[in-house]
């Protein structure tokens, strides 16, 4: 059975409600006695298993005497329900996880990366990877992706974005030569940006490493208490990772391909070159 995540603002309440305990040198049992909750009610909050409310947040920060009010905000923040849920998707997965994020990189093989996609090639991707989706439903996963790239351009709360792709990505033929045409001059308006920086693999590149073990998304976020997330998709999902290992060494093999790739200026001359073919 895939193991489903709690929604990322939940976890990062859940660790801070743990972390003022332990300040407060108290056990999970004293807390839970103090607070009239049983002692894995109170567990399954600091795990954030199950939801916590203002009030008891509030009783919480006189019992372990630290009062915080924006912590109260997160409390609020961590009830509402993410804004995919809107276009019927109940997942949190990746969505709930870059919502919060300050930087993507990304190492895209095959296709281009989702956050750099005009509507007309996600529409083909959407086509070919869900068939059996209806109408309704590819309409939806294109517009909650439009949505998730306007934080490239945000001016309050932008996400910044580093992408390596391979050469094949700009040739494999999505959507037919028109969709292809538009989708590289949108790729070189992107690349335009301050926030985005786009490498691309060459060609006579010939083998490099993480070609055979295929791509990954490694998200960070503002606040540096906070793990870097690593996605691994596979046929029918992707791999989520939060421990210290395994998305530090995906960042070791990240920068070691952006070393191999070409520059932002290369890339950009290679784009026009493909274009002008």
């Amino acid at each position: 059975m895939r193991k489903r995540h709690p929604p990322f603002r939940r976890r990062k309440l859940a660790k801070k409600l743990r972390k003022l305990r332990l300040h407060a040198r108290m056990s999970i049992q004293e807390a839970a006695k103090a607070l009239d909750k049983d002692v894995q009610a109170l567990y399954r909050i600091e795990a954030a298993e199950t939801r916590v409310d203002v009030h008891l947040v509030r009783s919480m920060m006189d019992l372990y005497d630290a009062y915080d009010p924006d912590l109260l905000d997160q409390v609020r923040d961590a009830l509402k329900a993410g804004w995919w849920r809107a276009f019927g998707i109940k997942g949190h997965g990746y969505l709930d996880v870059e919502t919060e994020a300050a930087i993507v990189r990304e190492l895209a093989l095959l296709t281009i990366p989702g956050l750099l996609q005009t509507e007309a090639y996600m529409h083909a991707i959407f086509e070919a990877h869900h068939p059996r989706h209806s109408a309704e439903a590819l309409r939806n996963n294109v517009a909650v992706r439009l949505i998730r790239q306007r934080r490239l351009t945000d001016p309050d709360h932008p996400l910044a974005l580093e992408a390596i792709i391979d050469e094949a990505a700009l040739r494999k033929m999505v959507g037919g030569p028109d969709v292809m045409r538009a989708q590289l001059r949108h790729l070189l308006e992107m690349m335009a940006l301050p926030n985005v920086m786009l490498r691309i693999l060459s060609a006579d590149l010939g083998v490099y490493d993480a070609m055979s073990s295929g791509s990954f998304t490694l998200v960070g976020f503002p606040d540096p208490d906070d793990l870097d997330v690593l996605y691994v998709p596979y046929v029918t999902g992707a791999l989520h990772i939060e421990n210290q290992e395994e998305p530090k060494a995906a960042r070791l093999t990240f920068d070691r391909l952006a070393a191999k790739a070409l520059t932002p200026d290369q890339s950009t001359a290679l784009i026009e070159r493909i274009l002008a073919e």
